[in-house]
């Protein structure tokens, strides 16, 4: 009898998939419920597992929602670099950073809402204000990369790349929050390309936000 695909699996694969589905339906729920709200057993259920194979991975919500945090931002930063390999220029990679920095989708609003519960909670707790350094310092050093590469291949003007990059994150943070609140007076484009043009001016390069990549 030939095994199954099923039965050829082994455990770490089994518990790699389980933790995953975890943090999925974690990242849905904090964004929709928020932190205070939500219970374990919610997690559990919305994953399709038990409670107890979700405290095998996670002891308390605490450690899950900072996993869930984790989690999120990865996938945005594998997202991005996916998109990167195809993308060729840095201007191209810098445009989909800052949109990636934004709530212009639904799931990246999803991340927004979950990001504004860590900052919530890192006013009092210093682990959630650890973690939030954590993930601004993550953010930074992805745009601060882009620029890296775009001076080095010519494609900007030599500059000060981490003040650069710490005021293209501070900028993301400001108009993403405002979005996140419905502010009438600003739209996705008018924040992105309100980024754009201060990036534009130190890196030498067109101050129209690149038209192909609004998304």
């Amino acid at each position: 009898m030939v095994p199954s695909d099923t039965s050829r699996r082994t455990r770490a694969e089994i518990a790699a998939e389980t933790r995953e589905a975890i943090l999925s339906a974690a990242c849905e729920i904090i964004s929709e419920e928020g932190f205070e709200s939500i219970r374990m057993r919610m997690v559990a259920e919305r994953a399709g597992v038990s409670t107890a194979a979700l405290h095998y991975h996670f002891d308390n919500r605490e450690k899950l929602f900072a996993a869930a945090l984790r989690y999120s931002f990865q996938n945005t930063g594998r997202d991005i670099y996916q998109a990167n390999t195809a993308a060729g220029t840095a201007t191209a990679r810098l445009a989909r950073v800052i949109s990636a920095s934004l709530p212009t989708t639904v799931g990246l609003r999803r991340e927004w809402a979950m990001y504004q519960e860590l900052w919530c909670r890192a006013i009092r707790d210093p682990e959630s204000r650890a973690l939030a350094i954590e993930l601004d310092r993550a953010q930074q050093d992805w745009i601060a990369e882009t620029l890296a590469d775009g001076v080095a291949s010519g494609e900007f003007e030599l500059c000060d790349i981490g003040a650069l990059a710490r005021m293209i994150s501070a900028l993301c943070d400001g108009f993403g929050g405002q979005l996140m609140l419905g502010n009438p007076s600003l739209t996705i484009d008018s924040v992105r390309a309100a980024i754009w043009e201060q990036a534009s001016g130190a890196l030498g390069i067109g101050d129209e936000f690149p038209e192909d990549l609004r998304r």
